[in-house]
């Protein structure tokens, strides 16, 4: 027999009330800020919450008629399919038992890599703004690098197809191999992970007594740049100068190069390529 649950008591029923008395207040409270938002947006002047609202209906109209196109539903099947594998494929990946290890590791390298990040981030900024320009900068290059890859990728496709179909055709074979060297290799197994805790040994040992005097090492090389300073400095300013001495001669020559060439060129294509019209010579005599 079915057993009647008892009624809540006086306490929580007031819990209750408070709790959702609470909610509402908040709902309304957000629904007054939505409100002021609209009014703020669609009110500055006249005519322009008009305006507003007729471009969101014509924006909202378009995107409805483009989500209706064939090309649009093949991409939303895709996502959906896309998010249903990652699913199916990421559940047993969460409860597997590796994952516990893999998220430690990750706790630990975020812990350790904060730091760092926080170090470099001045210099990754300015190397970003760098890469920026210099992207901008050689974007006339973009279009032939783009057309040399497709070109590189046009040519690799045939041999990939080629190599699929063979490996399709040689499967078996591959499982054979696949079967001999799992079975030679196994038995190694142990004996090189015993091998490898023994190298681990002594490479500690080995690192544990090469650090001080590497340390040491490294405190003289950073005495010694120091004292050194002035000199590094005067040979940059030297060759820095020596380089901008020999630029005009380099301009020179690379401008005499390029005419030279520019000629060259002009005198081949006339020798390679026949004349398309040959001139046709009129003489003129005076009249007796």
């Amino acid at each position: 027999m079915a057993t009647i649950p008892s009624l809540p008591s006086r306490d929580e029923m007031l819990r209750m009330a408070r709790s959702t008395t609470d909610i509402t207040g908040q709902l309304l409270d957000t629904a007054g800020n939505i409100t002021k938002i609209a009014v703020n947006t669609f009110g500055p002047r006249d005519g322009s919450g008009t305006e507003v609202l007729r471009v969101l209906r014509e924006t909202t109209a378009e995107l409805a008629e483009a989500s209706a196109s064939p090309q649009a539903q093949e991409a939303f099947y895709r996502i959906v399919d896309t998010l249903t594998r990652l699913g199916t494929s990421g559940a047993p990946l969460a409860v597997h038992p590796v994952s516990e290890p893999a998220q430690a590791l990750l706790a630990a390298l975020s812990d350790s890599l904060l730091p760092v990040l926080d170090a470099v981030e001045p210099a990754v900024e300015e190397f970003a703004t760098a890469l920026g320009d210099f992207v901008e900068a050689a974007a006339p290059l973009l279009p032939a690098a783009a057309g040399l890859v497709a070109g590189v990728l046009l040519a690799l496709t045939p041999l990939i197809r080629a190599a699929t179909g063979v490996l399709h055709e040689s499967a078996p074979e591959l499982q054979r191999a696949a079967d001999a060297l799992t079975s030679a290799l196994a038995p190694l197994m142990p004996l090189q992970v015993a091998l490898a805790e023994r190298a681990a040994a002594a490479g500690a040992g080995v690192v544990r007594a090469a650090l001080p005097p590497l340390a040491d090492l490294t405190e003289a090389a950073a005495a010694t740049t120091k004292a050194a300073r002035p000199v590094l400095i005067a040979g940059e300013e030297l060759l820095v100068s020596a380089l901008e001495s020999v630029q005009p001669l380099m301009l020179a020559t690379a401008s005499g190069a390029g005419r030279v060439a520019r000629a060259a060129a002009v005198r081949v294509t006339a020798a390679v390529s026949p004349a398309a019209d040959r001139g046709v010579m009129v003489a003129v005599a005076p009249a007796e």
